[in-house]
């Protein structure tokens, strides 16, 4: 970090006339090469296969920016190598079908590969889980273990939609539930942004 290899973009004006290339095929990695492509010197998407995860309507305009020029895209690709001693000055990559491997130069690499999905040591809670989501109640988003709830991407139940939103409404409930397991009989606190000061004060809200 710091010498050309990167996992989110801190700064757009550092890629400024530089030579990028993004490894990814979600939504972060198609944002961002519509977004530099118009300050770097040049950018290369780089994914291991030519159909994207991200919104249809980003993809189209990224292979719009390919037929004009502005943006290469290799796929199906995947990295292989580094080049540099103290700063990043390419990178090797190859042909996921044809196992080839190409040098490619360049000052600037960012992976945005997204997150894995590997449950590690939750597999071997007891829990049920399919297609390596964790099932859950929607009155608490418990699982079938008394006391482990589980919130966000991770769960599934009838009608779950992989959204943010629907993350905090489930955390919001599973909270509750937990909190009156640790703490029985005591009352839940609860407060809300638009009139609680002490929020406003941690939020930075300023209320005239």
């Amino acid at each position: 970090l710091g010498k050309g290899v990167a996992y989110s973009v801190k700064k757009k004006e550092l890629y400024k006339d530089k030579n990028l290339i993004i490894f990814g095929g979600g939504d972060s990695a198609l944002d961002w090469t519509i977004e530099l492509a118009d300050i770097t010197k040049s950018l290369t998407l780089v994914h291991r296969r030519d159909s994207f995860r991200g919104s249809p309507n980003t993809e189209t305009q990224m292979r719009e920016l390919v037929e004009t020029g502005n943006v290469n895209l290799k796929t199906p690709y995947v990295i292989e190598g580094i080049q540099g001693s103290s700063k990043v000055s390419g990178v090797s990559i190859k042909n996921f079908e044809n196992k080839k491997i190409e040098l490619m130069d360049c000052n600037e690499i960012l992976f945005l590969f997204g997150l894995n999905k590997k449950l590690g040591p939750i597999a071997d809670w007891g829990l049920n889980i399919v297609d390596k989501k964790v099932s859950v109640d929607t009155e608490k988003y418990q699982t079938n273990e008394d006391g482990i709830f589980a919130v966000g991407d991770i769960n599934d139940y009838p009608g779950k939609l992989d959204l943010i939103l629907c993350g905090f409404h489930e955390t919001t409930l599973a909270v509750q539930h937990a909190y009156r397991r640790c703490f029985p009989g005591e009352r839940v606190p609860f407060g809300y942004t638009t009139s609680n000061s002490k929020l406003h004060k941690k939020l930075g809200v300023k209320v005239d």
